[in-house]
C-alpha cells in the first residue's frame, strides 16, 4: 500500500483489526476464553514452537486483544503492537526486554511519579542505572550518555508541566550514539502526535488515559518494529504474563473509533481554560504548550497538532492555597486519572509525584502551588465557572 493509498485515521480508528467470525458481527467481539482447541496434537505442537501463527492461550494470543494491537499500531504507524495490563506494566515490559545489569538509563526528571520509583527502586535492584536530565535540553541529554546507555526514555509534553521535547532532535542524537529512544505518548495520543514518525523507537501508552477516553479500564501498550516489540517486548508479556483482558481490550477498541474527535475538542477545551486562567486573580503561571508563552510553543504544529488537553498553574499561597482551589470546585472530578470526558484536577505534589522525595519534586519543577487539569468534554464556560469558585471570583 502507497501513502496516498493509505486509509485516514479516522477510518483507521474505526476499521483495522476486526476479522469478522462465521457470526458476520458488526461489533467486535469479546472472546472470553482462557485457552483454545487444537485440531491435532501435531498441530498444538506447532503451534507452541512458533511454526504456524495462531491463538494458544489467552495470556499472550487473545482475538479481541490482538484487534486492539493491531488497530493501535496502524495508528501510531508501527509495525507492531503489544498490548499490557497497564502504562506501568508496559514501561517495565520495555526495560526488562531491552536492558539488563550494566546498562544505563537516560530518562527526563519530568516524567510520572511512579515511573522514577520504578526506575530508582526496582530496576536499580537488578544493577540498571538511570540518569535524569531536562527534558527540553538537548546538551544535557548528549552529556549524559555513556558507552553503556542503551535508552532514552521521556514524555512529551510531560506530566504535569506540559514540557515538550524536540522528538526528532533526540531521536538523531540516541541513534548517533547507539542508543533507541523510547517516548510515552500518553499526552498526545497518535491523533495529535506520531513519535514514530520523527524517528522514535517506541511508543508507550497507559491506554487507561485517553485510549479509553472515559475512565472505564487500565491497560497498556508498546508500539515499534517487529523485532523490539513483536519478538523482545512480546517475549516480556508471552513469559512474565502482565497481559490485557480481552473486555479491557474491547473497551479500547471502541474509544479508539472517537479518538480523534475528542482529542481535539480536549484541545480546544485546553487552549480556552489556559487563556482564561492567564488573567485570574491568585494565578501566578499557566503551563500549556498552546500559549505563547510556553516555552516550546514553537514545536506545536512541528510535531503536534495541537496544545493537547493537560493544563496546569500555580497559585500563590503553596499547598495551602491550591488545596482550597481544588475543594471548592462543585462539578470537577477530584481524582489522579486523566484523559476522561469528565474534567479532572488533582495537587501533583501530594498525588502524582507524592512518592517521590522533596528534592527530586523540587528538582522535576513540582511545587506546593501547582494544579493539573485534565479537561474534559464539559462546556468551557462551566469549567471555568466552577474553577472560579475558589480562585477569588
Amino acid at each position: 500500500m502507497t501513502q496516498s493509498d493509505r486509509p485516514g485515521f479516522a477510518t483507521l480508528a474505526i476499521r483495522t483489526g476486526h476479522r469478522r467470525t462465521g457470526e458476520s458481527e458488526h461489533s467486535e467481539p469479546i472472546f472470553a476464553t482462557s485457552s483454545y482447541v487444537f485440531a491435532s496434537a501435531a498441530e498444538a505442537a506447532a503451534r507452541f514452537a512458533g511454526e504456524v501463527p495462531g491463538n494458544i492461550y489467552s495470556r499472550f494470543t487473545n482475538p479481541t486483544v490482538r484487534a486492539f494491537e493491531e488497530r493501535l499500531a496502524a495508528l501510531e504507524g508501527g509495525e507492531s503492537c503489544v498490548a499490557t495490563a497497564s502504562g506501568m506494566s508496559a514501561i517495565l515490559a520495555v526495560c526488562l526486554a531491552l536492558l539488563k545489569a550494566g546498562d544505563h538509563l537516560v530518562c527526563s526528571r519530568s516524567v510520572f511519579g511512579t515511573t522514577t520509583v520504578l526506575l530508582n527502586k526496582y530496576l536499580a535492584r537488578f544493577g540498571v542505572e538511570t540518569s535524569y536530565v531536562s527534558l527540553a535540553d538537548p546538551e544535557g541529554w548528549a552529556t549524559a550518555i555513556r558507552p553503556s546507555t542503551r535508552l532514552l526514555f521521556l514524555e512529551t509534553p510531560s506530566n504535569p508541566l506540559t514540557e515538550m521535547a524536540d522528538i526528532r532532535a533526540l531521536a538523531d542524537l540516541a541513534h548517533a550514539r547507539g542508543c533507541l529512544l523510547a517516548v510515552d505518548n500518553c499526552f498526545c495520543t497518535p491523533a495529535l502526535q506520531r513519535p514514530l514518525a520523527l524517528g522514535a523507537d517506541l511508543v508507550i501508552h497507559s491506554a487507561t488515559k485517553y485510549l479509553d477516553g472515559q475512565g472505564r479500564c487500565v491497560g497498556g501498550a508498546v508500539v515499534g518494529d517487529r523485532k523490539l516489540v513483536g519478538e523482545e517486548v512480546f517475549g516480556v508479556i508471552r513469559t512474565a504474563g502482565p497481559s490485557l483482558s480481552p473486555f479491557n481490550a474491547w473497551v479500547f477498541l471502541k474509544g479508539l473509533e472517537t479518538l480523534e474527535l475528542r482529542m481535539l475538542a480536549h484541545a480546544r477545551g485546553a487552549q480556552a481554560l489556559a487563556l482564561w486562567l492567564q488573567g485570574q486573580p491568585g494565578v501566578t503561571r499557566v503551563y500549556y504548550p498552546g500559549l505563547e508563552s510556553h516555552a516550546q510553543h514553537r514545536l506545536v504544529g512541528k510535531q503536534q497538532r495541537t496544545g493537547g488537553g493537560i493544563v496546569s498553574f500555580e497559585v500563590a499561597g503553596g499547598r495551602e492555597a491550591a488545596w482550597r482551589v481544588i475543594d471548592a470546585t462543585r462539578m470537577i472530578s477530584i481524582t489522579a486519572n486523566l484523559g476522561d470526558t469528565k474534567t479532572t484536577i488533582t495537587h501533583p505534589a501530594s498525588t502524582t509525584h507524592g512518592r517521590l522525595t522533596p528534592e527530586e519534586r523540587a528538582a522535576a519543577g513540582i511545587g506546593e502551588g501547582l494544579i493539573r487539569i485534565a479537561v474534559g468534554l464539559e462546556d468551557s464556560s462551566d469549567i471555568q465557572a466552577d474553577l472560579a469558585l475558589g480562585l477569588g471570583n
